[in-house]
């Protein structure tokens, strides 16, 4: 004859007494929240959503191509597309860096000398133990990303310079189209260990000699140099 055992379950957080007197004491745990499912929320249709200048300054250019077809009854969102898309195409052809480009002394040639006409580089010269080298360094990490299209490297000093006194580091040199355009030593020019990366720092390097029109970060400069320098 089989054995049959049945076992009775109470509602989903129901409790004794007995059990709320032992949880009062101490004696059992806190009771847990009961299961409540989450609120019922209908899936929504991203392509039945109403369109807007927002709406298509977040879509990247793979997305922006994509819709070329669904945007035929707003010509104005279509041209928008349009226009959205060709700015992020000409962004991504200027924005050609964005970071500080570590180099030796045998890529020094090819990554700065031989850098196209309408690239300027900013070249830093360092030694890792001293201190206002990283100091610099953190500056030139900041601006980097911003100014994507002016390329920032960073050379070991006597990889590039044979010889060159650690008194004289950091160093920051400017090139364009071949020609050194400034050279930098220390960091009394710009401002000593107050330094800050959008401060006397590139309205110093800008001084004299650097075109705005090259990039927006020179650029910048320009619009800047003359609350500095006067």
């Amino acid at each position: 004859m089989a054995d049959y055992h049945f076992v009775y379950k109470d509602v989903e957080g129901a409790t004794t007494q007995w059990d709320d007197i032992q949880r009062k004491l101490g004696n059992l745990p806190e009771k847990p929240e009961p299961f409540k499912p989450p609120p019922f929320a209908p899936r929504v249709d991203a392509d039945e959503q109403p369109k807007s200048k927002e709406w298509l300054d977040a879509r990247d250019p793979d997305e922006l191509e994509e819709l070329e077809d669904d945007l035929d009854d707003d010509r104005f969102l279509e041209q928008y597309r349009r226009m959205r898309l060709a700015e992020l195409k000409e962004a991504a052809k200027t924005a050609r860096f964005g970071a500080v480009q570590p180099i030796t002394g045998s890529d020094f040639v090819r990554e700065v000398s031989q850098a196209p006409p309408d690239v300027w580089v900013v070249v830093f010269l360092y030694k890792d133990a001293i201190p206002e080298c990283g100091l610099l360094e953190t500056c030139l990490e900041e601006l980097a990303p911003k100014y994507a299209e002016t390329k920032f490297v960073k050379i070991i000093s006597t990889d590039c310079i044979p010889n060159y006194p650690d008194r004289n580091v950091p160093t920051i040199l400017v090139y364009n189209n071949s020609a050194v355009k400034g050279t930098y030593v220390g960091l009394q020019k710009f401002g000593g260990k107050k330094c800050t990366p959008e401060c006397k720092l590139y309205h110093t390097i800008s001084f004299h000699y650097l075109s705005s029109s090259y990039s927006s970060f020179f650029s910048w400069l320009g619009k800047n140099i003359v609350s500095t320098h006067q």
